[in-house]
């Protein structure tokens, strides 16, 4: 499964409708109306908000007061068939004036998502475990090349009189990632995972 690694934001105007779709990251359906009511806030002044969003095996859309089927279901479609999982795509739509019909409506909320999902970055989906560690200062260095190595990231140091070292590791390096502390260390360190 492939998720989005970062968000991405785009814009189409069709016959003067102006069409802003966001893709946010997004790990649960609960999350998805936060979402929504972080975006009509945001554009508080827009005709409509609609959202689409896939999250494993959930979904959630909306066509927020367009006609039925013609702005939430044809954007979760596109949003589907990428298939991208914990995204949430929230397409802002201010009216231009001019009556777009449903089939309009149809092609201008599906070209939206297919705009901001062209070139999105996403990544395989790896489950990751958070970890502690706390180093001597003469082990740093070797323990920074064992976590690039180990595909370590958000990691985040406290140097005080040793160093404290947290982040996220691929649940599949966990054992390997602290057998190779434990060698390094002597068997004086070990690695705390959550």
């Amino acid at each position: 499964m492939i998720v989005l690694k970062e968000e991405r934001k785009c814009e189409l105007i069709v016959k003067k409708s102006r069409f802003i779709a966001v893709a946010k990251i997004c790990n649960s359906i609960s999350e998805v109306k936060h979402l929504v009511d972080e975006a009509k806030t945001e554009y508080h002044d827009a005709s409509h908000v609609v959202h689409a969003a896939v999250v494993g095996t959930q979904f959630s859309f909306s066509d927020d007061r367009e006609p039925k089927n013609t702005a939430g279901r044809p954007a979760f479609e596109v949003l589907k068939g990428s298939g991208i999982s914990n995204i949430c795509v929230l397409i802002i739509r201010y009216f231009g004036g001019t009556l777009l019909g449903t089939g309009g409506l149809v092609k201008a909320y599906g070209d939206s998502v297919k705009l901001v999902l062209d070139g999105i970055v996403t990544e395989e989906l790896v489950e990751k475990s958070t970890f502690l560690l706390t180093v001597p200062y003469e082990l740093y260095d070797k323990v920074k090349m064992l976590l690039a190595d180990s595909g370590a990231a958000d990691i985040r140091e406290k140097f005080e009189t040793e160093i404290t070292i947290s982040g996220t590791l691929p649940k599949d390096a966990e054992q390997k990632f602290g057998s190779k502390i434990s060698t390094l260390s002597c068997g004086k360190r070990s690695v705390l995972f959550s």
